[in-house]
């Protein structure tokens, strides 16, 4: 194991920031911490590059507790939202700092900035200077100066968040494939739910210091542990629920679940996909009230008479009008009884 976290507590007058936190990132492995504001996931980075002591717990890094070790002497590789580019630095300087700093001979300085200014895609690029960069080229350069020293860890922290959301969508790709081609294991943080679900190999959750889930990107996705993270990933449709065999008793009448779903008293999340419309006279009557456009449907939003509104997923030709009667009809097969 690359990196272990073993109950890291980081405190703020009184209040854990990072409370016990055990965590492990193997070797080659892309882990991206997933979070609201407040959440501990910056802080989580900072203590395991050096940059927050812990008040309690570990760091261990290659098998050695990182207590006491300065940041510059952990192996790792930092780059932030900001980029933090010098500015007085061609993209040549910037790349090649870290080997200077390592005492890389000129000749190896040049050859590694080349490979890497070559490897995310600005070649020829050494001269440039890096106020005349848009704002996707200064992330490359500050990625090639991360790796530029070749560290056994690289750390991002909101590596994309400045980016307008096409160049995000483009970038994230070539960095998971970038990643796989060098064998680089990476730990990141993000508040981009779409941007860690596209990079990690494993996305970790964090509520309040705390991990509240850790998976594969299809695991977490398909079964959140509670309600905190259904609602993080955006799930709207939550809802407290008794479970009786294969049927749930819920606020908007019984609905189908699965015949090895959890009993009795329980919290269920039924998928947008799950909520389907049918005639008004069928099923549980609902007035749709708002219809959002989001790209490959429309996420169609329904007041039942008497019971929390509904969100459901339509194709664009079959959404209805702002205002139409409808009746639901849930699918079992999307329905989760959360933990």
């Amino acid at each position: 194991m690359l990196l272990s976290l073993e109950g890291a507590t980081v405190r703020f007058g009184g209040r854990a920031a990072l409370d016990a936190v055990d965590l492990e990132v193997g070797e080659q492995e892309i882990v991206c911490v997933l979070g609201p504001s407040g959440s501990g996931k910056s802080t989580l980075l900072r203590a395991v590059a050096g940059l927050q002591p812990l008040d309690a717990g570990r760091v261990v890094l290659s098998g050695r507790d990182q207590a006491g070790v300065p940041t510059h002497k952990r192996g790792i590789g930092l780059m932030f939202q900001d980029h933090q580019l010098f500015p007085q630095r061609d993209v040549g300087g910037n790349v090649a700092f870290g080997l200077r700093m390592h005492g890389a001979s000129r000749g190896e300085r040049q050859d590694r900035v080349r490979e890497l200014l070559d490897l995310v895609g600005l070649p020829g690029a050494t001269r440039r200077p890096v106020a005349e960069l848009s704002g996707g080229e200064q992330q490359r350069v500050a990625l090639a100066r991360a790796l530029a020293p070749r560290p056994r860890l690289l750390m991002l922290d909101e590596p994309l968040g400045q980016l307008d959301r096409s160049l995000r969508e483009r970038l994230v790709v070539e960095l998971r494939e970038l990643f796989g081609r060098l064998g680089t294991t990476v730990l990141a943080v993000t508040h981009d739910q779409g941007e860690a679900f596209a990079l990690a190999d494993r996305v970790v959750v964090m509520r309040d210091g705390r991990i509240a889930q850790s998976g594969t990107p299809l695991e977490v996705w398909q079964r959140p542990a509670d309600a905190f993270v259904a609602r993080f990933l955006g799930f709207e449709n939550v809802v407290e629920a008794t479970v009786a065999g294969e049927a749930a008793d819920t606020p908007w009448g019984k609905v189908p679940v699965a015949e090895d779903a959890p009993q009795g008293a329980r919290t269920l999340l039924v998928r947008p996909a799950g909520v389907r419309l049918v005639p008004a006279d069928e099923g549980l009557r609902c007035t749709v009230t708002a219809r959002t456009f989001k790209g490959t449907h429309v996420a169609v939003h329904l007041q039942p008479e008497d019971a929390p509104r509904l969100e459901a997923a339509c194709a664009l030709r079959v959404a209805p009008e702002v205002g139409a009667q409808v009746g639901v009809e849930f699918d079992a097969a999307e329905i989760v009884v959360l933990r």
